[in-house]
């Protein structure tokens, strides 16, 4: 069962959200509020798998909610959000989301999204990973800079690993792409944050798009 806490100030995507998560079994809502003090509260006292988060949201929106749920390790943080923003996109890059989807997604991929988030893995949707790909062709920073790869000390496993974190697999779905175990997965992916200097499977995807589009040139 995953356990999903909702926080939008506007009661009518509550109301929605909570009809499609209903819609699944293995899907329970342990709480909804209206602002990111509230989720954060709440999720202190219940502990859920999930956060679903709006960004605009008042007295706390959900990127800085989501910040502080990922400091106190207290669940993985979902934005959604009607907002399309590039200076939102990379707010919540920063803050290290596990997931950035628009609410005018289809319902299966915002269910498929939550689950995906709940397993340790990172959603975005297609225009925000066009938006990170623009971002990353113009200025040209981060992973490279000075001409340094970050990723040149990974052994080949660990890049291949990063490759996959980069396309958004939980650590469940890893080992079950390169037959190994959980464990193993995590430590790889403990190493490589290690070796590269990066916070977050997040910065982990950003880096490696930066890498690989560079690469092209």
């Amino acid at each position: 069962m995953i356990r999903i806490l909702l926080a939008d100030d506007d009661p009518v995507i509550l109301q929605g959200l909570s009809m499609i998560i209903g819609s699944r079994d293995d899907f329970e809502i342990i709480g909804a509020v209206a602002d990111g003090r509230e989720a954060i509260q709440l999720a202190r006292e219940l502990r859920p798998d999930v956060a679903v988060l709006d960004i605009r949201m008042p007295h706390m929106n959900g990127i800085e909610a989501a910040s502080v749920l990922l400091k106190e390790e207290l669940c993985a943080p979902l934005l959604l959000t009607t907002f399309d923003e590039p200076e939102l996109i990379a707010d919540a890059l920063m803050a290290g989301a596990k997931g950035y989807i628009l609410k005018n997604s289809p319902a299966e991929r915002i269910l498929a999204a939550i689950t995906a988030v709940s397993e340790g893995g990172t959603v975005f949707a297609p225009d925000v990973i066009s938006y990170i790909q623009n971002m990353i062709k113009s200025p040209r920073k981060g992973c490279q800079s000075g001409g340094i790869d970050i990723f040149a000390k990974l052994t080949p496993r660990e890049l291949e690993i990063t490759s996959l974190v980069a396309e958004g697999l939980s650590n469940s779905q890893i080992s079950e792409r390169l037959f190994l175990a959980d464990g193993t997965v995590r430590n790889h992916i403990s190493m490589i944050l290690e070796k590269t200097g990066l916070e977050h499977r997040t910065q982990i995807a950003v880096k490696y798009f930066e890498r690989e589009i560079v690469g092209e040139d």
